[in-house]
């Protein structure tokens, strides 16, 4: 039963964001506010579960995976929380509840059943971020916000293609 709450609620969690993304006219202009904000819990969504992995992980290439999102993602919320900052946009200082479920699911699972739901949980976290920078990068008003979602448009998108095959190899347990 686990192992289909923890896919379903991550699918919820990401799969909304993207799919309105998708619906919305190329060309529309998005809220640098709202960007700030989304990619504020995102990014403390992936340092949390990214905690998470390096803690229970048993897969050494989950663990290595973990240990570079930790000091990846610490940096770039840094910057985003410096930025924010300076423009005025107050960051929420927890992940929402979605994202918090999430963790405390996988915080009961341990073993190759933890190691798969939580590279299934990174890929959503990933594939989430990439959309909400690109759009960002693509049609942010604020041109520092935008330079800002550019810049760390590249890490995500590497982040992605590095947990893509990992989740991949565990679908096919």
């Amino acid at each position: 039963m686990i192992r289909i709450v923890i896919p379903v609620a991550m699918a919820a969690l990401f799969a909304v964001p993207v799919a309105q993304a998708q619906s919305t006219a190329a060309q529309a202009p998005v809220s640098d506010p709202l960007f700030a904000t989304a990619a504020g819990i995102g990014g403390m969504a992936e340092l949390s579960l990214s905690e998470l992995g390096l803690q229970k992980a048993t897969d050494p290439e989950l663990k290595r995976f973990s240990q570079q999102m930790i000091a990846e993602h610490t940096r770039m919320n840094g910057e985003l929380a410096s930025m924010a900052s300076r423009k005025g946009v107050a960051l929420p200082r927890t992940v929402d509840p979605r994202a918090q479920f999430c963790a405390q699911s996988l915080a009961g699972l341990s073993g190759e059943e933890f190691d798969r739901c939580y590279a299934k949980a990174q890929l959503l976290a990933h594939m989430d971020a990439t959309a909400t920078f690109e759009a960002e990068a693509e049609r942010g008003q604020d041109p520092d916000f935008k330079a800002l979602a550019a810049k760390a448009l590249p890490h995500i998108k590497e982040h992605l293609k590095m947990i893509k095959p990992i989740a991949m190899r565990y679908e096919k347990n």
